[in-house]
């Protein structure tokens, strides 16, 4: 059971490590550590979820907290509902993004901040694992209606000026309910893929990162001559996005785009990036009067940070979208999605046409290493690399005026993440190739 919770929440397959004792457990030892009266708590459409909200459920009523009942949602449905109803706390029950065989949970306190590493998932893991003696209270559970809240909430943001041709591959995860209650309500023609909910997810990974699961939405989009592909993933905390041409458009391209469309609303406004993100991102954005600052990757520092320096947006390569929203500063799928189709519609370029420019630089792409000691590897290659500017935000940062890249440390595997961007493709293929060198040595 110790191995399921990780650096940014709990996760492992079902029901050998996952299963509705384990889920027991963590439902007492959630209300335990938090001491909280109320916990929201929603799932996705994986076939185990049932039974783990049942074993949840049953463990928050045992320790004497109440049950908020959300029903199947989305992620980001889940974290609206734990900060507009203002909850003590939330788990949704999910895998995101992982194959059929995963289940999880991922845990916030009060306005939906979560709880990671380093902000309660080792005393939760510590709790669960130990003796917890017998129940001592008795909860109950209440179900809990918000998609009109949600959708009010959403459709604020439609700026959508003219009909928009969209093909959706819905990975058979939950987007059709992100779709069906706001992105349908606007001015678009979508074309639908993969929609059923199915926890099996038939079709393909509902993983928009890998570059085999999003080629059926490419040849579709090119096919239906339509002006923009979006992929959600599992459980729509992500959306990833295909051009005209059927070409995958970079979550760093789709970030500086978003940020210069809220720039116009929120002249000024600040924007945090992911240090593995190109360095157009920040000129761009700093181009058109906003302040851009760099933030480690994961969900839990970038909300954290983004908090601190009152961010009206914040953005991941991975295609994690952050919008401050009130005081929730979460992902938004629909509204990275809402803001992306609003721009197109107010111009008559095409949405490879708006990405071009910003794709100055040539990247490596992050590519992983299998290390034993990853601290001295890195201790390697900052000592070979002295001459840079070197950051530590996360890893190790080494930038020189024509490239740059970080190399760091899994939180979960014995593996190094390699990012590198150069002036050249020629400048990138040779130090791409020199620094996985050093790190393979």
């Amino acid at each position: 059971m110790a191995d399921i919770f990780k650096a940014y929440d709990i996760r492992g397959i079902y029901p050998s490590e996952i299963n509705k004792e384990t889920a027991y457990k963590i439902g007492r030892a959630f209300v335990k550590f938090l001491r909280c009266k109320n916990v929201a708590v929603g799932k996705d459409m994986r076939e185990s979820c049932d039974e783990l909200f049942k074993a949840l459920a049953k463990g928050i009523n045992d320790e004497g907290a109440d049950v908020i009942d959300i029903g199947m949602c989305t992620t980001p449905m889940f974290y609206f509902c734990v900060s507009k109803y203002r909850y003590d706390s939330g788990i949704m029950i999910t895998a995101s993004h992982n194959p059929a065989k995963y289940n999880g949970f991922k845990l916030v306190r009060e306005k939906a901040i979560p709880i990671g590493e380093g902000s309660g998932m080792e005393e939760i893991k510590q709790i669960a694992l130990g003796d917890m003696g017998q129940p001592k209270g008795k909860g109950k559970i209440t179900k809990k209606e918000f998609m009109q809240d949600y959708t009010k909430s959403m459709l604020k943001h439609n700026r959508i000026k003219r009909k928009l041709k969209v093909v959706i591959d819905y990975g058979n995860g939950m987007g059709s309910l992100e779709a069906d209650n706001v992105l349908k309500k606007t001015n678009i023609e979508s074309i639908e893929m993969y929609k059923e909910p199915d926890g099996n997810f038939p079709n393909h990974e509902a993983n928009p990162l890998k570059e085999e699961n999003i080629k059926d939405l490419q040849k579709k989009v090119v096919e239906e001559k339509a002006e923009l592909g979006i992929a959600f993933d599992g459980d729509c905390d992500r959306a990833g996005f295909v051009d005209e041409k059927g070409a995958f458009i970079p979550g760093d391209i789709i970030m500086t785009l978003i940020a210069q469309q809220i720039l116009k609303e929120k002249p000024g406004s600040t924007t945090l990036y992911d240090l593995r993100s190109s360095k157009t991102v920040k000129e761009n954005i700093e181009a058109k009067g906003g302040k851009a600052l760099k933030t480690r990757v994961g969900h839990a520092f970038i909300k954290k940070q983004t908090r601190e320096n009152n961010a009206e947006f914040a953005g991941e390569l991975s295609m994690h979208f952050y919008f401050k929203e009130g005081d929730l500063y979460a992902e938004s799928s629909s509204r990275a999605i809402l803001e992306i189709l609003s721009l197109l519609s107010s111009t008559d370029k095409k949405i490879s046409e708006l990405a071009k420019p910003l794709k100055k630089y040539h990247q490596s792409g992050e590519i992983n290493s299998e290390v034993p000691d990853k601290e001295a590897k890195m201790k390697k290659i900052e000592d070979r690399y002295k001459d840079a500017k070197i950051e530590h935000l996360d890893g190790v940062t080494a930038e020189y005026d024509d490239y740059w890249f970080n190399v760091r440390a899994s939180n979960t595997e014995p593996l190094l993440r390699l990012n590198l961007e150069a002036k050249t493709k020629e400048l990138m293929e040779k130090k791409t190739k020199e620094v996985l060198n050093i790190i393979r040595d």
